[in-house]
Parts: C-alpha cells; sequence; structure tokens
C-alpha cells in the first residue's frame, strides 16, 4: 500500500533527498538510479497544500485569505518566502524569423515554407 507524500516529508525534516526507486503501479515495473525531486516536491508539505490553494484558487489573495484565515499580507509573505525556493526561470523572447528557422531546424516546416514565411 502506497504511503502519503506528506509521510515521506515529515520523515526527511526538511533534508535534502533523492529517489532511487520508482516503481510504475500499473504495470509493476522499477526503474533505479538517482532521480532529483522537482522543486516543488522538496517544499515542506504545509507549503505545498498552501501552493495547491493557491493554483485551485486561480492566483486570488482573497480567497486565500479566506480560506487559510490570514490576511492579505501574511499571504503575500508567504508567497514570497516559497518562491525565493524556486530557481529563476528567464523567458527569452526570439523574433519570428528565428521561429521560423527554429521550426525549420526540427523538422516542423519545409524549406519552402520557411521561405514563404520569411518572404511576406
Amino acid at each position: 500500500m502506497a504511503r502519503e507524500w506528506n509521510e515521506l516529508t515529515k520523515m526527511t525534516q526538511g533534508k535534502e533527498m533523492t529517489v532511487e526507486r520508482v516503481r510504475l503501479v500499473e504495470s509493476g515495473v522499477a526503474i533505479e538510479g538517482s532521480f532529483a525531486l522537482p522543486t516543488l516536491a522538496s517544499l515542506p508539505w504545509e507549503d505545498q497544500v498552501f501552493v495547491m490553494a493557491f493554483v485551485r484558487s486561480h492566483g486570488s489573495i482573497k480567497e486565500m485569505e479566506q480560506v487559510f484565515g490570514i490576511s492579505y499580507p501574511t499571504v503575500k509573505n508567504r508567497l514570497n518566502r516559497i518562491a525565493k525556493r524556486f530557481p529563476f526561470v528567464e523567458i527569452v523572447q526570439t523574433s519570428p524569423e528565428e521561429e521560423v528557422i527554429r521550426g525549420l531546424e526540427r523538422g516542423e516546416i519545409s524549406a519552402e515554407e520557411a521561405i514563404r514565411r520569411l518572404v511576406t
């Protein structure tokens, strides 16, 4: 029987960990190796619940205030504290021309289509 994720986070007490064995429930196939947990999974259980509630509330701080019975500044402070644990994701803007070239390189469009898009 599978244990709940929060049991694991309680046992590890926030210490860094890796997963070394994964078993697919449906097929019973086991995979072994050293797998780092994603940032969300490495958060304490309480913060995971908070993030899930925030997503379910579509980012509504007002709804978070009601659900958790806390003030606006408390919601913001907790979100800021959690956000500091996430690596910064840089979004690089590419030009339409670069997108055409990338599509051509990936084989998503033909050379003729790339020329048509670049000329128009």
